[in-house]
């Protein structure tokens, strides 16, 4: 420990230096700026000139990355209430500001957008247009882990405008990556990715190598989202890259380990069906009494190369959460690991797994995360009666408890603006309903139109793959016939006119398609709509492929 007997100046040209490194994403040479002073770390007294504004500028670069959220919040202890009376409003506004910056670090998202809330709302007394488009961009990201995602966009464009309106272009940049992502949550998959490279072009030529390696995941994501599941692979490993840059063990390394281990796991999805396909060529070869064909021994080793790849990268991710504590984090570490060992039959491992993210999440009453451990759970319950495991006397407990833990999900997605989610847990409600065990297709369809209304992706990614396979259970003939029978006579349930002229888009649109030749554009014009529409109508209907854009 440093000796703290001699105390540093904290002069204007250091905090200027600090401010015009930040605003131009000169990373490397702010930190080399903050290491020159690194005894201020332990010798900064609260009654010294500057002393509160320098930790709201030191709060900002924690959140870059140089010191940790811990060293910070261990300077802020030295602020007793008895020395913060004594502080001028202006230097009280920067306290807090960094105190928000520690309780974002802490995942405590609420008690952090209650100090952002606080020092925005006196913003003419900070006279800091910098600090507050940071504060602006913080609060957003702090919605965006509640996922409230309206209100984030709304302050995440604030502070970048804020920015701009400074000059900062470099600072606006960052903050388009979370716009971006967004805007990519609501459905806007091309102008999100236009935001993207927008931002890349301005910070390409900056060492600001945390955001670039953000950028890059933000690519993955979207590729994985889409199933391009290759190309995010890519991306993420770009990603580790550029953090790799800034710091070989970078807490945001750990984030793209886990969603490269979920691609992995996506390519192994996809390969464990052609294995399927072909298996059942093969039976069938077998029984016209044709040679038997290879049994594809390279397809297998190739997808256990990949599950054992995808839980290493988790194994790594989770060794990376131990120096930097992230409950989130940890928890979707834990829940990829959940899908994984679910893909390879192990229900009890893939139940510990969902079980531990569920309480990591409940810890920090992080909704987003404990709905997706409960659509876990009851995708397991749900492989359990479909496989008869378990001795109990009770036949119907696991499609019980899958039922239970969906129904759990839907109401903790609705405390979020996370329609994938809902849309997740809608999805797995109706598989429940028409499984072995409850057999009931009316409630699935019920299900399948509520998951329909809030996917607002048509992508050929899993969740597109189990939108099928539901359909191909509820929609059966019977259940055309009796739901048109049920509109003849005005029972249309809590349907709006909307959704009825959707679905029977859906019930006429594939009708006509395939007499028409299967010509899209004979369509259109037989029915005076738009070629774009019966492209969106078959999608929906599971008679096309989405596009892979």
């Amino acid at each position: 420990m440093r000796s703290r007997s001699v105390v540093s100046r904290i002069d204007e040209d250091f905090l200027s230096q600090l401010r015009e490194d930040l605003a131009s994403r000169r990373i490397a040479h702010g930190i080399a700026c903050l290491r020159s002073r690194a005894s201020l770390l332990d010798s900064l007294d609260p009654q010294q000139p500057n002393a509160a504004r320098f930790l709201g500028y030191l709060a900002q670069w924690v959140d870059i990355g140089f010191a940790s959220p811990a060293e910070l919040k261990g300077i802020l202890a030295r602020f007793e209430v008895s020395q913060r009376s004594k502080l001028s409003l202006r230097d009280y506004l920067y306290l807090r500001m960094a105190e928000g910056m520690a309780a974002m670090a802490e995942e405590s998202a609420d008690t952090a957008i209650g100090h952002f809330d606080f020092v925005a709302g006196l913003g003419e007394e900070l006279n800091d247009g910098q600090s507050l488009a940071i504060i602006c961009f913080w609060k957003g990201r702090c919605l965006r882990k509640k996922g409230e995602y309206d209100e984030a966009l709304t302050y995440t464009l604030r502070g970048r405008d804020l920015a701009l309106a400074l000059g900062n272009a470099g600072m606006a940049a960052v903050m388009r990556v979370l716009e971006s992502w967004l805007l990519f949550q609501k459905g806007k998959s091309r102008e999100a990715a236009s935001i993207l490279r927008e931002a890349q072009a301005v910070l390409q030529e900056t060492d600001d190598y945390v955001t670039l390696g953000n950028i890059h995941s933000s690519y993955g994501r979207m590729a994985r989202r889409e199933g391009r599941y290759e190309r995010a692979i890519e991306h993420f490993e770009r990603a580790i890259e550029e953090y790799k840059k800034r710091d070989p063990q970078h807490a945001n390394l750990a984030r793209s380990l886990a969603n490269m281990a979920l691609a992995k796991r996506g390519v192994a999805l996809q390969l464990r069906r052609k294995i399927d396909k072909d298996a059942e060529r093969r039976r069938k070869t077998r029984a016209d009494g044709e040679p038997k064909s290879s049994p594809g021994r390279h397809d297998r080793q190739r997808l256990d190369q990949l599950r054992e790849e995808a839980l290493a990268h988790l194994d790594d991710a989770n060794a990376i959460y131990l120096h930097h504590p992230n409950h989130h984090g940890v928890g979707t570490a834990h829940l990829n690991s959940g899908y994984i060992h679910l893909d390879n039959d192990d229900f009890d491992r893939a139940e510990i797994k969902a079980t531990t993210a569920y309480r990591l999440g409940e810890e920090k009453r992080d909704y987003i995360l404990m709905g997706r451990a409960r659509v876990l759970q009851c995708m397991i319950e749900n492989a359990r009666v479909d496989e008869e495991i378990g001795e109990s006397t009770d036949p119907g407990s696991h499609a019980r408890r899958a039922l239970e833990s969906v129904q759990e999900a839907i109401e903790l997605a609705k405390h979020t603006q996370n329609h994938r989610l809902l849309a997740s847990a809608y999805l797995w409600q109706g598989l429940t309903h028409c499984n072995a065990f409850f057999d009931d297709r009316e409630a699935g369809r019920e299900s399948y139109d509520l998951a329909m209304t809030w996917n607002r992706s048509s992508q050929p990614d899993n969740m597109w793959e189990d939108l099928q396979v539901l359909k191909s259970k509820v929609l059966h003939r019977g259940s055309i016939d009796s739901t048109l029978k049920a509109w003849c006579q005005g029972a249309i349930g809590e349907k709006t006119f909307q959704q009825i002229t959707e679905e029977f888009a859906e019930f006429i649109i594939p009708r006509v398609w395939e007499r028409e030749g299967r010509k899209i554009s004979r369509v259109a014009a037989r029915l005076s709509i738009s070629p774009k529409k019966v492209r969106r109508i078959l999608t929906r209907a599971g008679r096309r492929k989405p596009d892979k854009h």
